[in-house]
């Protein structure tokens, strides 16, 4: 059978990690899986994605494999230097990061910060590694008082700037975050600055949904960018324009109020006549529940996705393919709150697609930007090869 695709559907289902790396130690993790955490919980509840195969993929251990999966599918393995959203995708689109971008668990560097309250013309607070609800809830009454922005990073390489709408707005925050985001380059070059507004009052502080991420632009070609040169469409949904500073993306949707309103947009999607990709992030799984440690939300939210999975299935084309991966881990059942280093499946499914096909184990998430762009006959240098061939039928 020779069916043309037309269109590529890539869900990243953000941390849903399968299992530790033999390097993870180098990265300060033991044994993770965020997959077994989620999959023992009796809220978790995904046939499809376990009819497609996701038990099946090697090593996963946990779950009842099924004895003809729907779909071909495989485990990937982190070649990059990290452990994070911006690292993880862009190897997704082809791009293999050599060094980690940096990071600073004391903090910023005084000089770092002296520049940045000079161009901001306002102090700054914090300045540590913080839990993005707890600082707003310890910082935010002297924030209100003060007119101080509250500034804090994570495990990932990200510089946050929190701020109450009342007293910043949030075009002013997303202003200081340019700004951050020009001074921030080279030794200093994070790969995100994020906006994080608040509202309320002390102590009952609440994150707002206008967050915006300013990322680093990425440093090479990615599959985005080989399919905008030959014309094709490039639909962000979610996160996505934000993770590659907009380029090579033909169309953003903007970010999702939450993984169920994600899905939404890329089922809408489905009824458009585009040629091309729609690249999706479906960020809850890790911000409200991998980093929280929130074992059964996890495994609700993957409950709720997959339903959500079976309408998308079931509004396929002939000429669709749905690629189902992750970014990295962050399993809810192993200490700490940071990310863990972990492989990623993969699930590839659509009428063109052979079901069944173990493509066992690659040794690069830009396998997947290697195919897409064979898919579409589109130009990609990248150290990952596509499995095209392997998997058409």
């Amino acid at each position: 059978m020779d069916i043309p695709i037309k269109r590529v559907f890539l869900i990243v289902l953000d941390s849903y990690g399968i299992g530790q790396e033999p390097d993870a130690a180098d990265f300060g993790d033991g044994v993770c899986n965020t997959l077994k955490s989620i999959a023992a919980s009796p809220e978790y509840d995904t046939p499809n994605m376990r009819a497609m195969g996701l038990f099946n993929i090697d090593g996963v251990g946990c779950g009842e494999p099924v004895s003809a999966p729907t779909a071909a599918f495989a485990r990937l393995r982190e070649l990059s230097k990290g452990k994070d959203t911006t690292i993880g995708h862009w190897e997704i689109s082809g791009i293999v990061s050599e060094r980690p971008l940096p990071t600073y668990p004391d903090g910023f560097p005084p000089e770092l910060i002296a520049e940045l309250e000079e161009a901001f013309g306002r102090k700054i607070l914090c300045n540590k590694p913080y839990s993005g609800t707890q600082v707003i809830h310890d910082y935010g009454k002297e924030h209100e008082e003060t007119g101080a922005l509250i500034v804090y990073t994570s495990a990932d390489s990200v510089l946050q700037i929190a701020a109450h709408e009342k007293h910043v707005s949030v075009e002013e925050l997303y202003g200081y975050c340019r700004t951050a985001r020009k001074i921030l380059q080279g030794q200093h070059g994070v790969g995100r600055v994020i906006a994080r507004p608040f509202e309320g009052s002390h102590p009952n502080y609440q994150r707002t949904p206008r967050r915006h991420d300013f990322s680093l632009d990425p440093t090479g070609d990615t599959m985005m960018d080989a399919l905008r040169r030959k014309g094709l469409d490039t639909i962000g949904v979610g996160k996505i324009s934000d993770i590659f500073a907009g380029r090579g993306i033909s169309r953003s949707l903007g970010i999702n109020k939450d993984n169920v309103d994600g899905m939404e947009k890329t089922i809408k999607v489905m009824d458009e006549d585009f040629t091309g990709l729609c690249f999706v992030n479906l960020v809850d799984f890790d911000m409200q529940y991998g980093h929280r440690r929130d074992i059964a939300g996890y495994a609700r939210a993957a409950t709720v996705f997959d339903r959500q999975l079976g309408e998308f299935m079931a509004r396929m084309r002939e000429d669709d393919v749905l690629m189902i991966t992750a970014d990295h881990g962050c399993d809810p059942g192993a200490p700490g709150t940071d990310h863990t280093r972990e492989y990623i499946p993969l699930l590839v499914y659509g009428k063109p697609i052979k079901p069944g096909v173990n493509l066992g184990t690659y040794p690069t998430f830009a396998m997947i930007g290697a195919t897409v762009a064979d898919i579409f006959k589109a130009d990609l240098k990248t150290k990952g090869e596509s499995f095209l061939l392997r998997v058409l039928k």
